[in-house]
C-alpha cells in the first residue's frame, strides 16, 4: 500500500555555505519505517538552494563556493533589485542556477545516495538565516 508523509527541517545557518542535512533527513526518512520509494526535499526560500554533493572532502564544498562568488559577483552595477543588499540579487541568481528541490530514491529502506553525496542547504546570503526545508516521502 503506498503512503505517504511529510515534514520539514530548519537549517540554521552563518551565512554563505553548504550545510549538510543528509543524517537528519535520513533519520526522519528511517522512522517512516518505507522500505521503497521518493524522497523530495524543497527549499522555501528564494536566495538558498539545495544540492548533492560530495561530503568526504571539504575542498570540493571550498572551490564550490569560490566558483559561485566568481561566477555571480555581489556589488554588480548590473543588478536592479538592490534594495535588500548587495548579496540578495546574486543569492536569487546563484539558487536559480543550483535549484530548489532534490528527489532521492528510496531502496531498502535507505536513501539511495553514492558512496561520497550528502544533502546539502546551499546559503546565498551573507548573514545568518533559519531556512525551512520540506521534505515529502512517497512510498511502502
Amino acid at each position: 500500500m503506498i503512503r505517504q508523509a511529510v515534514s520539514h527541517l530548519d537549517i540554521r545557518t552563518r551565512g554563505k555555505g553548504l550545510y549538510e542535512f543528509t543524517r537528519e533527513a535520513s533519520r526522519w526518512v528511517s522512522e517512516q519505517k518505507m522500505t521503497t520509494g521518493l524522497l523530495t526535499a524543497f527549499c522555501r526560500h528564494t536566495s538558498a538552494s539545495l544540492v548533492i554533493q560530495e561530503n568526504a572532502d571539504p575542498d570540493v564544498q571550498t572551490d564550490l563556493e569560490r566558483y559561485f562568488e566568481r561566477s555571480v559577483p555581489e556589488d554588480s552595477r548590473d543588478y536592479i533589485h538592490t534594495v535588500e543588499g548587495p548579496d540578495d540579487m546574486p543569492a536569487h541568481i546563484r539558487s536559480a542556477l543550483t535549484g530548489v528541490n532534490l528527489s532521492v530514491p528510496l531502496i531498502g529502506g535507505s536513501l539511495a545516495l553514492g558512496t561520497w553525496q550528502g544533502l546539502f542547504l546551499f546559503e546565498h546570503r551573507a548573514t545568518p538565516h533559519r531556512r525551512s526545508v520540506a521534505l515529502h516521502l512517497i512510498g511502502e
